[in-house]
């Protein structure tokens, strides 16, 4: 029986670092792209429960929901790995339709105009009428992939290229100024005309794109799984700075960007899983600090003076000082976080692989209530410990390759939470491993 040393986890990482920026619930905004708007601030619309919360109601896709949910116009806007892409009502949970595509749809919607893009591991970005879910156009990258590597985490054999089933998102588009900006796993940062789908330029990085570009003042911030982290002039694709973080090339664990970054005041904030959270000048790329946890996956969160985030194995959400990175507390969380939390208020609201969303006090860093889904109660003695954590033996019986596929799929299992939940109206939404669209109120 093969149980993982730590190193392993903290190789495997399982990270997510992140956390969703909230406005005040009297500013309505539209939940419309990846954390709210093209800054990745997760400016949060209208209110979240307080209190521990009941299932207003769950929407059943046919296969699990990594994707995160956009709110517009009444309708929830989500992808599930059944390879369709929904609207679903959000007072209901009615669908009001489904667009199938030819790949699991992990890639978070921007919803503008009246359209909504998205990309498919079909290696097709899409964008569809939001009244009608007719296709309005269709771009063809070069195809997706997932970031492989030989030795992949020090499983066997040291030779065998891996594919790593923890980069499980796409990335998720931004819309600034009449164009679409997304990364790719063929190595490309792409921009495209939001009206006709036509291709404006792209920029080829060293290796798989699956982070989710921010976007401000004419730059596009954006990292990539060759371990840079790139500003692109918005206009041309031409790269104004390049960042090259840490690198891994025994294991290739400690290495690449999976996490999107979050801009505010002139400074950029992104994570990595070289086991690092970034603060960066947006002007040039200075690395004003950098702490140290594990992997880093998600999009932090800046709110006044602290900076907000969560981490992998061990699992944590915390707050930081912005101005230099000091740790002021964590809290447990026990299973990997990789969803980017979304804080309403004065919670954080923070999803894990074991199928718990925790609402945490951002104060003071106290849990004040968990949802469970009900996949992650049934499946409880097999994936966790007495104490809750992971089940280590249980789940990762060999480090022989073959057998990841079986590991990821355990935590999958559990009703595992990757889906980065939007708020509006007292209403939490999210997506799950179970296959289902939770709303909680």
């Amino acid at each position: 029986m093969f149980t993982p040393p730590a190193s392993l986890f903290a190789r495997l990482g399982l990270l997510a670092l992140g956390a969703l920026l909230a406005m005040p619930s009297s500013a309505l905004l539209a939940q419309n792209m990846f954390r709210g708007d093209p800054a990745h601030s997760g400016a949060a619309s209208g209110t979240a429960p307080t209190s521990a919360p009941k299932t207003k109601w769950a929407f059943k896709t046919g296969a699990p929901v990594i994707a995160s949910p956009s709110l517009a116009d009444g309708l929830l806007f989500i992808g599930s790995d059944d390879k369709n892409f929904y609207a679903i009502d959000a007072a209901t949970g009615a669908e009001k339709w489904r667009f199938a595509t030819s790949g699991p749809v992990r890639s978070t919607a921007a919803v503008v105009g009246g359209i909504a893009y998205f990309g498919s591991y079909d290696g097709a970005f899409y964008a569809v009428d939001v009244a009608t879910g007719k296709q309005r156009w269709k771009f063809e990258t070069e195809g997706e992939r997932k970031f492989t590597a030989p030795g992949l985490h020090g499983l066997k054999p040291k030779r065998q290229l891996i594919a790593d089933l923890w980069d499980c998102y796409l990335s998720s588009p931004t819309v600034v100024d009449g164009r679409v900006f997304f990364g790719s796993g063929d190595g490309h940062i792409y921009a495209l005309d939001a009206e006709s789908g036509a291709l404006l330029w792209k920029h080829k990085t060293g290796d798989v794109v699956h982070a989710s570009p921010a976007v401000a003042d004419g730059t596009v911030y954006i990292g990539s799984w060759d371990a840079n982290f790139y500003a692109l002039d918005a206009a041309t694709g031409a790269v104004k700075w390049k960042l090259q973080t840490g690198t891994d090339p025994e294991n290739h664990n400690a290495e690449g960007i999976q996490s999107s970054a979050t801009i505010a005041d002139g400074m950029v904030y992104f994570g990595n899983r070289d086991f690092h959270l970034y603060a960066v000048t947006a002007a040039g790329g200075e690395v004003k600090w950098k702490t140290k946890y594990t992997w880093v996956n998600a999009t932090p969160t800046v709110r006044g003076d602290r900076v907000y985030g969560s981490t992998s194995i061990p699992a944590y959400f915390f707050a930081l000082d912005r101005t230099t990175g000091t740790e002021l507390y964590k809290t447990e969380v026990k299973f990997p976080a990789f969803a980017s939390p979304t804080i309403v208020g004065d919670l954080a609201y923070v999803g894990t692989f074991g199928g718990k969303l925790f609402a945490i006090d951002v104060t003071t860093g106290a849990i004040r209530w968990e949802f469970q889904t009900e996949a992650s109660k049934a499946n409880v003695h097999h994936a966790m410990t007495e104490t809750g954590e992971i089940n280590f033996p249980a789940i990762f019986t060999s480090d022989f390759f073959e057998y990841l596929p079986y590991a990821f799929d355990a935590m999958l299992r559990l009703g595992a939470i990757l889906s980065s939940p939007v708020a509006n109206d007292g209403v939490l939404y999210f997506g799950s491993g179970d296959g289902n669209v939770y709303a909680l109120e």
